[in-house]
């Protein structure tokens, strides 16, 4: 008698072999597929068809652009950091694919979880990290069963769905790709070589050769640090994010490569582009610059790479993620008001801010003009660069 599991499916070479090898061995695959955003009306139904024709026992696809935005975006957004000051951490949705995976386990009533994470990846982790902390289930996962006797892992699971008669995406057999609302991620075949990426090797955003020749220019509306207007027009943030993916992608903004420290510490590589999310955050850290203080802002990044390294690890759930965000909200309070960005290509810019909390001073203006006197300005710098003086003036 079969036992039922649920696997987190995206359609992908992994989790396609995971569905046979797993029915194989005696489980019912009921597969869940969250749409985080990342993909159109036609995948989506390749998506629900390929695991069909996989012969799941059955298939669910969960909304999740709403939970990816105010469990991941929002409080990205107030940190304004990459991983290691680049990576834009756009796999983050594992964990709310995980909450989905979760709530249909419990309608089907068992407690076993199945993904199709490798053992050399970060994603293993996350997933893993996540489960353990929404209860005791079962984790099955059998990419890393099978790394235990075959190092091809990728053509042996091409190999393995070819045999019983299931065709592979030409793609997927030289890369890894990831798609959801926060961008895509791309990895395998001669990136993992660290060689220059292939042609193959692009999601959204455009060569340079097909850039439009107009310049583009959108005005994103923030409250309390949140973006919630796209040019005058309101919008859900899964929505405005969406919108701001398709404007600039065609630019080839947010596209860059990253090399760090992985989790389980290899040095990962991979292609990324996130358009909107890149623009996103040009227009945010150029409000947020102009209304915090100077004190606030020289502070708020500690808080911000700790709130990052700690989600890119796996500890989505851990109680210092709460206790971080509770500050990167109250930072947030008069991060309102408008800012225009514009781009030619590659490069997003912050061209104008509108804000009632810019901190300007009625009487100057940088480098023009002071309501103060020369004698108060030369004071101040006696003042400010004392020590540094005294120490030139004892140790000529």
């Amino acid at each position: 008698m079969s036992k039922d599991i649920v696997l987190a499916f995206s359609g992908g070479l992994d989790t396609s072999f995971c569905v046979p090898y797993l029915t194989e061995r005696g489980w019912a695959v009921h597969t869940v597929f969250a749409d985080t955003g990342g993909v159109d009306a036609e995948e989506r139904a390749y998506i629900e068809a390929r695991a069909k024709e996989l012969g799941v026992a059955s298939h669910v696809t969960v909304d999740g652009g709403p939970a990816i935005w105010n469990g991941f975006v929002k409080p990205f957004v107030w940190a304004g950091e990459g991983y290691q000051g680049q990576y834009p951490l756009l796999v983050s949705d594992r964990y709310l694919i995980v909450d989905a995976a979760i709530a249909r386990a419990k309608e089907l009533g068992t407690r076993a979880i199945a993904h199709g994470c490798t053992g050399m990846g970060n994603d293993q982790v996350r997933f893993d990290l996540a489960v353990k902390a929404l209860g005791d289930y079962q984790i099955v996962a059998p990419i890393r069963e099978i790394q235990k006797e075959h190092t091809q892992t990728r053509a042996y699971e091409q190999a393995y769905l070819e045999e019983r008669g299931f065709d592979v995406r030409a793609k997927q057999k030289s890369y890894t790709i990831n798609e959801n609302l926060l961008g895509v991620t791309l990895s395998g075949g001669e990136i993992d070589h660290w060689k220059a990426p292939g042609e193959g090797a692009r999601g959204w955003c455009k060569p340079r050769a097909e850039w439009p020749s107009e310049k583009l220019t959108v005005t994103l509306g923030f409250e309390q640090g949140e973006a919630v207007s796209l040019n005058g027009e309101k919008l859900p943030g899964a929505t405005l994010l969406a919108k701001l993916n398709a404007l600039f992608a065609p630019y080839g903004v947010g596209r860059g490569m990253y090399t760090g420290d992985t989790t389980i510490g290899l040095k990962g590589r991979i292609v990324y582009e996130a358009p909107g999310l890149i623009s996103l955050l040009a227009a945010h850290r150029a409000l947020e610059e102009a209304v915090l203080t100077k004190q606030q802002n020289r502070f708020k990044p500690e808080v911000a790479r700790k709130w990052v390294e700690v989600v890119y690890e796996g500890f989505f759930h851990d109680p210092v993620k709460t206790d971080l965000e509770a500050f990167l909200a109250s930072s947030q309070s008069q991060v309102n008001g408008e800012v225009v960005l514009e781009t030619s290509g590659a490069q997003v810019t912050a061209v104008e801010i509108r804000s009632p909390h810019i901190l300007n001073a009625k009487g100057a203006t940088y480098a023009q003009s002071a309501d103060w006197g020369v004698e108060e300005a030369e004071g101040f710098i006696k003042l400010f660069g004392m020590s540094s003086t005294l120490w030139a003036e004892v140790n000529r």
